[in-house]
Order: structure tokens, then C-alpha cells, then sequence
């Protein structure tokens, strides 16, 4: 494949690294000092866009390769506000838009069990849901995707839950995500279920950013001739 890469920090490096690797090409890196480049490519040039940028730039960049017909895959979290903005041009435009929170298959595994331990624990009120993310330093967004991803799957199987809390103390209606940023932890995430006698803790800890890139660059070799909104759960499939 020809890949764009939008972002080129230590994420876009070890994206690089890996695609190389795997026999691709990358012929461009755009980052905040060549912004302008982006808009000179067009859907010739490249056959995938991977976006790993920044919040405040990703909604801007994302819509370019949707307008440009250049399939983008975004792993760009703290924008999602506009989201289902970037999925209706997507759709209008016949155009190809893949979105993950966390591109490691590991953590997606997590999301899976997630969800099937919330639906467990559902009709057991004595247990309280204490949900954590620690992330390196530079991390711009808080809380995490991932973390917001795994709050959002235990609110879908308790009827009594319909929001997420960053920390703060949660209300009865509520989950609460407890983030902290520490030193140079590529993404450690954690769900607790608390009683008085007892607790039950799944706990997913990233060793290198080596497993995000790779899920990254698979999911970009997985949407050539696909079209539409897409997303890790119709690639595990």
C-alpha cells in the first residue's frame, strides 16, 4: 500500500516502522509543520490514510481524505463530539472511514469481556463500578478512548447507568473513569466491581506502543475496496 501518514510523533514512527516492515510504502508524513501538504495529495497518490494526530487537528484532517476519497483510518481520541458528523459525510460521500479508540487486539478482546462481565455483574447492586486509566505524560486527551469505550460498554448493560464521570465521585446514574498520567505507561486500564466482602478486578496493561501500530497498520491493509463507517468489531469478524 502508499500510506499517508497524518501525525508523525512516536506513534507515526512506529506505524511507519511497522508498515515498512510489512512491505508498504509511505509517501508522506504530515505533521504541524506541512498541514499544507495533506491538501496537495490526492486519492492517486495514496491508498489509505492513517491518522494519528491531536485532538484539535484530527475533525479538519479526517474530512480532507473523506472529501479527497482517500480511505482514512483515525485512532486520534478527544474529538469525538463531531464524530457522527465525519460518519454522515462519510456515507454521503461513498468514502471509507475507520475509527478504533485503541487499535491493539488485546484491548479489544478487553471491550468483548467487558461488556460480558458488566452484563454478569448487572443484577448485582451490592457491587460498585470503579473503572481506571493511567497513560504517559504526553497523552493530550483525558479521559482515554479506551477508557470512554469501556465505560460506554458497562452503561449499555445497566439499565440504571446512562452517563460516565471523569474524577469525579459518580452519582447512582453514573460510571466514573479515575485517570492519572504518570512517567512514560504506554496504557494500563482497569475494571473493579467492589462489594464489602469481596472484589473482582480485569486489568489490561500495554507493554510498548509496538501493539497499537500493528493493529493500526492491519486495519488499514483490511479496508482496501471497503466502503462506509467501519470499525475493529467488523474487522474481528
Amino acid at each position: 500500500m502508499k500510506i499517508v501518514l497524518i501525525g508523525y510523533g512516536k506513534m507515526g514512527k512506529e506505524i511507519e516502522r511497522i508498515a515498512l516492515g510489512r512491505g508498504h510504502s509511505v509517501v508522506a508524513k504530515i505533521d504541524v509543520d506541512n498541514q499544507a501538504d495533506l491538501q496537495a495529495l490526492t486519492s492517486a497518490d495514496a491508498d489509505v490514510a492513517i491518522e494519528f494526530s491531536n485532538p484539535a487537528s484530527a475533525y479538519t484532517n479526517i474530512l480532507t481524505c473523506i472529501n479527497k476519497q482517500i480511505p482514512v483510518v483515525c485512532g486520534t481520541t478527544g474529538w469525538l463530539e463531531k464524530k457522527s458528523e465525519v460518519e454522515t459525510l462519510t456515507k454521503v460521500k461513498n468514502s471509507t472511514f475507520f475509527y478504533a479508540s485503541n487499535y491493539s487486539i488485546g484491548v479489544n478482546l478487553f471491550f468483548r469481556l467487558n461488556k460480558m462481565m458488566a452484563q454478569l455483574m448487572a443484577p448485582h447492586k451490592e457491587y460498585d463500578i470503579y473503572t481506571n486509566e493511567i497513560h504517559h505524560l504526553e497523552k493530550k486527551d483525558s479521559p482515554s478512548g479506551t477508557a470512554i469505550t469501556i465505560a460506554e460498554g458497562i452503561i449499555d448493560a445497566y439499565a440504571t447507568k446512562d452517563k460516565w464521570v471523569n474524577n469525579e465521585i459518580p452519582a447512582a446514574n453514573e460510571v466514573a473513569i479515575w485517570s492519572q498520567r504518570e512517567s512514560i505507561i504506554p496504557g494500563t486500564h482497569t475494571v473493579k466491581y467492589i462489594s464489602k466482602v469481596d472484589q473482582i478486578e480485569m486489568t489490561h496493561e500495554a507493554f510498548s506502543r509496538e501493539g497499537f501500530a500493528l493493529g493500526a497498520v492491519i486495519a488499514a491493509e483490511w479496508v482496501q475496496d471497503k466502503k462506509g463507517v467501519l470499525g475493529m468489531d467488523d474487522m474481528l469478524k
